[in-house]
């Protein structure tokens, strides 16, 4: 043990004789210091230990025990959202696939829909390529076919060879003229009275047909 004596330090009689013969050592202000330190973290030890000991456990109060309801609360309500969502979402998918399927069943009927309209407008384009034909062929015909009356050949009819279209009746009349002679110059004329006659017309000419119906160009 350190028997020094600190300055300022007021010892009796004894303690000076204890220090100097090394006798117990004086109890200076720095011995007791030391002590009451030494004291005072023994009772602030026991103190924390004892204080440790009778707090009581977080985990039982009314408080936490709430926030633990509240997360399962949540938990649960989460786990349902997430189903959910799984669930619209395989809808979802299951639309969209279907919406593709529908959209390229859309496109190919678009498709033969375009076709079957150029198909169409092709036949159309046939069709009234025939009408024309017919037409024409109809117009070329009405032009070389002369019906009864009198016509001025070279001016109303075109010269030629003529035939009845059809078996002529017995009052059937026909007469080649003189143009101009107002049917007082014959050059030709016949009561055929069937059959289907045939006529030579030439420029110059009138013709005359009454009760034999049409006559065509051949």
């Amino acid at each position: 043990m350190n028997n020094e004596i600190e300055p300022g330090e007021n010892l009796d009689s004894e303690q000076v004789y204890n220090a100097a013969n090394g006798g117990p050592a004086p109890v200076t202000r720095r011995s007791r210091n030391r002590v009451l330190l030494a004291a005072a973290a023994i009772v602030l030890f026991a103190g924390g230990a004892a204080l440790g000991t009778a707090l009581p456990d977080p985990k039982e109060s009314p408080a936490y025990k709430s926030l633990t309801g509240e997360k399962s609360t949540i938990e649960i309500e989460r786990d349902a959202a997430l189903s959910s969502y799984a669930s619209l979402k395989g809808k979802y998918d299951t639309l969209e696939n279907g919406m593709a399927s529908r959209e390229s069943k859309v496109g190919a009927r678009e498709t033969e829909v375009g076709e079957a309209d150029a198909a169409v407008k092709t036949a159309e384009a046939a069709v009234k390529a025939r009408e024309d034909a017919v037409t024409g062929a109809e117009k070329a015909k009405a032009a070389r076919t002369v019906g009864d009356g009198t016509w001025t050949v070279g001016t109303d009819i075109e010269p030629g060879t003529y035939r009845a279209a059809a078996e002529v009746g017995s009052t059937c009349y026909w007469g080649i003229y003189r143009s101009g002679s107002n049917g007082n110059d014959i050059i030709e004329n016949d009561i055929p009275g069937g059959g289907r006659p045939v006529v030579t017309l030439s420029a110059g000419q009138d013709f005359n047909s009454t009760r034999c119906g049409k006559w065509e160009k051949q």
